[in-house]
């Protein structure tokens, strides 16, 4: 097997053509800024590769003519540095050809939406598991000098109970595996929990049923969720980058709350119902992040947890020292409703008084 990629840990990215799937996301958004802003060090380039025209066309926009300065680097010419693919991770030959100059990939494409999925699982499927396998036999079939690839996971892929968490599973053992048939290329995973704010997430339903007038719809009272920036995400993403081993899935360490209490701090003193409407198609009560059978190759890495590759192939010299005794559950160490308030207003995610003043929530079965 091939040496490990040795990347200087504090600009890793100088220098670099970074390939991002899914570019036009939620994540991929705020991961295009943090690496134009130049804190991983100045990349040669940045290529969003995603199947939306429409979205491509709309951050085009946003950075034609912009420019970007920071304390070392000032970047004028977009068209050189950022550039627009447009193509599908299912489709082997287009992910092929726009990876050939790639130094480092993150792969946040995805089908991630966990009704859409349970209505067509193979659709998932194609996303999910083919696009990663396409990456792979890309670099494999091809000989492309890619240095590392992170895949974009879930907490979802944690004993995974719908088809959303089940094909990332097999995205991230994809991923691992690849290393040992790719032995020149570094595979790594990040997984997280619910992004506050990101599309699709309950924060946005919970904005959109408020200013409607209500009612505020929540599954089950007992939902607890981690509460995670999509700056954290990003910041995962980074840390995979700096210090993951290969196969190693990075976990960040970040606060859960109650769902009842998200949507209480939302509401706040409107007069606006909140309704409990039972469990969605592939839903989970609690998040977990690491289960009881991964909590034992899991080691402590300051802000995340790093779980261990399974594949004994790729452990290291010594035998890591178990970080948690059980599973990292969102069920444990909830956030006060005080601490939700908080956080939420950190994030500036309170809504001013756009409907009239109430006595509180009301639940209702």
């Amino acid at each position: 097997m091939g040496t490990s990629v040795d990347l200087d840990r504090t600009r890793p990215l100088d220098g670099k053509h970074i390939v991002v799937t899914g570019g036009t996301g939620s994540l991929g958004k705020v991961l295009i800024r943090r690496l134009l802003g130049g804190e991983m060090g100045r990349p040669r380039r940045i290529t969003v590769f995603s199947r939306d025209e429409a979205k491509q066309h709309d951050m085009r926009l946003h950075y034609k003519n912009r420019v970007v300065a920071t304390d070392e680097i000032v970047y004028r010419n977009f068209s050189e540095l950022l550039t627009f693919v447009i193509g599908d991770v299912r489709d082997y030959h287009s992910l092929a050809s726009v990876l050939r100059t790639a130094d480092v990939v993150v792969n946040a494409a995805a089908l991630k939406q966990v009704p859409t999925c349970e209505y067509f699982p193979y659709e998932a499927v194609q996303t999910n598991i083919t696009g990663p396998e396409n990456i792979i036999r890309a670099i494999r079939e091809n000989g492309l000098a890619i240095e590392t690839v992170v895949g974009v996971s879930t907490d979802k892929a944690c004993k995974p109970v719908n088809v959303m968490g089940m094909t990332k599973a097999i995205q991230e053992r994809v991923f691992t595996s690849a290393n040992l048939t790719c032995p020149d290329t570094r595979f790594v995973c990040v997984r997280y929990g619910n992004v506050l704010a990101s599309r699709g997430s309950v924060i946005p339903l919970f904005h959109e049923q408020i200013r409607s007038g209500g009612p505020v719809t929540i599954t089950t009272t007992d939902m607890t969720r981690f509460l995670l920036s999509l700056e954290e995400a990003v910041d995962t993403v980074f840390a995979a980058m700096r210090g993951a081993r290969r196969g190693e899935t990075y976990i960040p360490r970040v606060p859960s709350a109650k769902v009842t209490d998200v949507a209480r701090a939302l509401v706040g003193e409107r007069n606006i119902d909140t309704v409990v409407t039972g469990i969605r198609p592939g839903e989970k009560v609690h998040e977990i992040l690491i289960s009881e059978e991964e909590c034992h190759r899991s080691v402590d890495r300051g802000q995340f947890y790093a779980i261990q590759p399974v594949l004994p192939e790729l452990h290291g010299d010594h035998e890591p020292i178990a970080a948690l005794p059980g599973e990292y559950s969102s069920a444990n160490e909830v956030m006060s409703y005080d601490d939700v308030v908080a956080l939420l207003t950190r994030q500036n995610l309170l809504l001013a008084a756009e409907v009239p003043a109430g006595n509180g929530v009301e639940l209702l079965r």
